[in-house]
């Protein structure tokens, strides 16, 4: 928990990990175990679970908050743990926010509430339900329109953060590249603001980002973390070449719906039992998977240097 007190050292490539199953659908902690252990020897400078690409949505609180535990354990305060904690139910999220912070995770990721589109004025409400519930835990407010339907504007994101000291940041899950700009503007630097698009990582830091949480970080956790040290070291023509080498296999996540094509990469090369993914999700199409081998050749440099890691 030594970073709970300073959130401004949570920097960097924060890995959000997927969920792995066995191949007949229960949550596989070996596999996560295993994960979050390469994750650290790749350089990631952080981990995080229960973000979208973990599959939040087709698990039961009781299997969230297991594996919220083993990463924990896992991670054992090497680099920052930000745990998702965020549901559609009021209620679920303060029970996983709850086991987060007796698991002893630095910041908890709160996900807008999906499918019920609340106004601003609603949004604002659901996040002062968090932050008034665990006033000694950095919450981190997780902004993905394509997903939940709602847009956190940026004048919710100001007002949130000026009135409670515990909202420290904001994952901006959003195309709109001008939503980062309006939300740093209105707060500051002193806003932590990680990108969760794949192709705004980069571009961020410019503006005063912090990081990124960028699903790529799971098949190439190496490069991704490499780019983020670049910039840090005022070496921006390599982390601009490791932003276009990755283009590849950011394109190889969205082939099909993330995070299918992923876990089939994983199974592939070994960092995973099963590429089982949840219902509605289904296996990657044969299709899919020659588009996926295809975009691993286009990436072959970059994976070579993943695949040193065993």
């Amino acid at each position: 928990m030594r970073f709970r007190k300073e959130p401004s050292l949570i920097t960097g490539s924060i890995a959000p990990l997927i969920t792995p199953f066995t191949s007949d659908g229960a949550v596989d902690h070996d596999s996560l175990r295993r994960l979050v252990d390469w994750q650290l020897a790749a350089g990631s400078h952080g981990i995080s679970i229960g973000g979208s690409t973990g599959e939040p949505s087709a698990q039961t609180v009781a299997e969230r908050a297991a594996a919220i535990r083993v990463v924990a354990e896992v991670v054992a305060d090497r680099v920052p743990f930000l745990a998702g904690t965020g549901s559609t139910h009021l209620s679920e999220t303060l029970e996983l926010t709850e086991v987060a912070q007796a698991a002893g995770a630095d910041a908890t990721l709160v996900i807008s509430p999906y499918y019920a589109r609340p106004t601003q004025d609603g949004l604002y409400a659901w996040y002062e339900a968090v932050a008034r519930e665990f006033p000694d835990l950095p919450l981190v407010i997780y902004n993905v329109p394509s997903r939940t339907a709602v847009d956190v504007a940026p004048e919710t994101v100001a007002r949130l953060f000026h009135d409670f000291d515990n909202i420290v940041g904001i994952k901006e899950t959003t195309k709109d590249f001008e939503h980062f700009s309006r939300v740093l503007q209105l707060c500051g630097e002193e806003l932590l603001v990680w990108s969760g698009i794949e192709l705004l990582c980069l571009p961020l830091l410019a503006l005063g980002g912090v990081g990124f949480v960028s699903a790529t970080a799971n098949i190439a956790p190496r490069a991704v973390a490499s780019m983020y040290d670049a910039w840090l070291a005022g070496d921006a023509e390599e982390a601009r070449r490791l932003h276009y080498a990755l283009h590849p296999l950011v394109d190889l996540l969205f082939v099909e719906t993330n995070p299918t094509t992923a876990k089939l990469v994983l199974e592939q090369e070994g960092r995973i039992a099963s590429a089982h993914v949840r219902p509605p999700l289904v296996p990657t199409t044969p299709a899919g998977a020659e588009k996926v081998a295809a975009l691993l050749h286009e990436a072959k440099e970059i994976m070579d240097v993943e695949r040193e890691l065993r």
